[in-house]
């Protein structure tokens, strides 16, 4: 008996293909779906990653430089008028479009309510474009290797099919099958785990940032 098994996995890796472009051109329509949804969302999720690691290495640095030129400023509306226009930073368009709203309201009730209204708002702008993607991402880590699972089944069902249609229940006939289907896992595999990563990274490095910015708006609130 284990003779017979070993002579026909021999066979079934002499004639059968187990790369994984045979995989994938072999797999029904069902699981070629699976699987090119899933490359799609892990490509995508690369794009997002390389996109968020840049830009947290760039605003962590620029906010350092703008809070060093801003401390060392004469005060806050002579550094207000030597900013450019149009300003890249979160931190310096959020303190630009508190100072533009203190500069235009002529009364002084409530200053210091009012600045807090705004630098809040404008924190919470800042922050949204900066939490852009993370959604994909925790959707794409938590929903990829069920979809992965989807094909695995899918994939099993046929193979099961195909003993039944052929009432062979040799390797060659099954090992296929559940090769493709197990590609799918994998691939679901390969897209949830670095996006689950990436999440849990970058909305760390998020809410750093957040704090970052609150601890700045108070101690800018005590100066005005």
């Amino acid at each position: 008996m284990e003779a017979d098994i070993t002579s026909q996995a021999v066979g079934l890796g002499a004639n059968t293909d187990f790369s994984l472009m045979s995989l994938f051109l072999r797999a029904d329509i069902i699981v070629k779906s699976v699987m090119i949804i899933l490359i799609v969302c892990s490509i995508y999720s690369w794009a997002v990653i390389i996109e968020k690691f840049r830009l947290f290495k760039k605003i962590n640095k620029s906010s350092e430089d703008f809070e060093e030129k801003f401390w060392n400023s004469k005060s806050a509306e002579t550094f207000y008028n030597s900013l450019p226009p149009k300003v890249d930073d979160p931190m310096a368009v959020v303190f630009q479009d508190a100072m533009e709203s203190l500069l235009k309201k002529k009364s002084k009730n409530n200053l210091s309510e009012r600045m807090s209204t705004f630098l809040e708002v404008g924190i919470e702008k800042q922050m949204s474009k900066i939490d852009k993607g993370f959604t994909f991402l925790a959707t794409v880590g938590s929903t990829a290797p069920f979809i992965g699972l989807f094909g695995t089944v899918w994939g099993i069902m046929n193979s099961f099919q195909s003993i039944a249609i052929s009432r062979n229940t040799s390797l060659a006939i099954v090992a296929p099958g559940i090769a493709e289907a197990l590609f799918a896992t994998a691939l679901g595999l390969l897209a949830a785990i670095p996006a689950v990563v990436a999440y849990n990274k970058f909305n760390t490095d998020s809410q750093k940032y957040s704090q970052k910015l609150e601890n700045f708006s108070k101690r800018f609130l005590t100066i005005i």
